[in-house]
């Protein structure tokens, strides 16, 4: 998932800066008034589509499958829509989106967009996921290119002279030490994903999944059993990958260039991927940039998570709880810190043990964080209960599907560190708590989270939960 973070920010982040003053008060206020109300539904939809645009370029491998309607019928839609939206990066911006789902095969989904901002930031992005390689068919492919020139980016790196002797995203870093530019940020990931032959993919190779109203009614995949020979869905991953970030500021100029390989192993356990009620899942990945072509320097990183569910009865008031833990953490190998304080053989800032933004501590910038190891820990409580206004407007229905709602307070706690010792990875911990809205949209899962830390509150928007990304 090499950079990812900080990519899809660029789209739906929202600075504490902008959170802070009265006409930002007013649009994320308005955004969630709005979203109850009939007058709101264009608003509402313009932002599920930004989501959207999103998703498909973070979503693990827990794919090759095919949802069913109640007639037991494989679903396919397609996206083809207009759209406006705001944001930091983009200012006022319009786009337009086009995708399929169930096409050209049945598991399969094609998504294409093209967006340009009012401060002179444009993007294109084309994607493709679940594409099944003919002749193999445990064999699975995620194309993905994107191409965008983005204003007024913030980075944690070093370079800004007000912060000479301090490194930028250490955990004790100051959070004005950032230097910000424009530039090309371009990415290019192709991720091969080979469906292991025991578990649930011993004969089910295309999942099937029967959901109603939101839920799914029968087709679980995982969550029975502690034993991956028998339950859950194995993923063997090869992902090259290539990301050239550009900064060009009055403090720095900057290319950032990185290309390599992702190895990872993937065990889902979890019932149902989109909104799991039961189950838990694992992953570990091995990251390396050998310094080959044009690379701004060889480096490797490992990482490894968990994610574990538990199904809470509250009440004839709650249609689902949900108990959702997660701890994920990662170490450089390569990292080296030289007598003058340079770092070699480094992850960029973007990728490695990088904490901040829509995923991991949703309370700071993205990115905020960034050193040779990190660790991170969640708790979410995931409660949909029986009450959907949506369902009084028809009209809005048509265009949006909103089967549920989902309420989470959640807590988040982590740190970066020089190293990787318990003891200091679990001293002077970060910490944010939050409260975020979820709803089944479209037949997806699309959060609006609000988070507090010690930097302030931030507003995070993006399609899907927020673990195993």
């Amino acid at each position: 998932m090499t950079g990812y973070n900080g990519f899809a920010s660029k789209l739906l982040q929202v600075p504490p800066q902008v959170i802070h003053s009265p006409l930002m008060k007013i649009r994320v206020w308005r955004f969630l008034g709005c979203a109850l109300k009939q007058k709101g539904a264009i608003l509402l939809l313009q932002g599920l589509v930004i989501l959207v645009l999103t998703a498909f370029t973070t979503s693990p491998s827990f794919g090759q499958a095919v949802r069913l309607d109640p007639q037991g019928q494989a679903i396919e839609s397609t996206l083809d829509l207009p759209y406006a939206f705001y944001n930091e990066n983009f200012g006022f911006a319009v786009g337009y989106v086009y995708g399929v789902v169930g096409r050209p095969q049945k598991q399969a989904t094609l998504l294409a967009t093209a967006i340009a901002g009012s401060k002179g930031s444009v993007m294109g992005f084309l994607m493709g996921r679940d594409l099944q390689v003919p002749r193999f068919e445990r064999l699975f492919v995620d194309p993905v290119i994107s191409l965008g020139y983005f204003k007024d980016n913030d980075a944690y790196i070093n370079g800004n002279p007000d912060f000479p002797d301090q490194r930028a995203g250490s955990n004790d870093s100051d959070q004005d030490n950032f230097v910000q530019g424009d530039g090309w940020d371009n990415l290019f990931r192709l991720n091969f994903k080979y469906l292991l032959p025991f578990g649930n993919g011993a004969d089910d190779i295309l999942a099937s999944y029967a959901v109603k109203e939101g839920f799914l009614e029968s087709g679980a995949t995982g969550g029975d059993s502690w034993n991956p020979f028998l339950s859950g869905r194995s993923y063997l991953e090869l992902t090259p990958f290539y990301r050239w970030q550009q900064i060009r500021g009055d403090d720095l100029d900057s290319d950032i260039k990185t290309n390599g390989l992702d190895l990872s192993l993937f065990w889902d356990n979890r019932d149902f991927y989109a909104n799991p009620s039961k189950g838990f899942s694992l992953s570990g990945v091995f990251s390396r940039d050998f310094g080959w072509l044009d690379s701004s320097g060889s480096w490797t990183n490992v990482s490894a998570e968990a994610d574990f569910y538990v199904p809470l009865h509250l009440g004839d008031w709650l249609r689902q709880g949900v108990l959702a833990l997660d701890c994920w953490t990662s170490y450089s190998p390569s990292w080296d810190e030289q007598p003058d304080g340079a770092i070699e053989n480094r992850p960029p800032a973007y990728t490695g043990s990088t904490l901040g933004g829509i995923w991991r501590m949703r309370g700071y910038p993205v990115q905020r964080f960034n050193d040779k190891a990190a660790v991170y820990y969640a708790a979410e409580l995931r409660l949909i209960p029986q009450w959907n206004p949506f369902e009084r407007w028809t009209w809005l229905q048509q265009h949006v599907g909103i089967q549920w709602l989902q309420f989470v307070p959640f807590v988040e706690a982590g740190r970066v560190a020089p190293g990787w010792q318990l003891k200091e990875l679990h001293s002077d911990l970060k910490w944010d708590v939050g409260f975020g809205i979820r709803a089944w949209a479209m037949g997806l899962v699309a959060r609006i989270d609000s988070a507090y830390s010690e930097e302030g509150i931030r507003i995070q928007m993006m399609i899907s939960q927020p673990f195993q990304f």
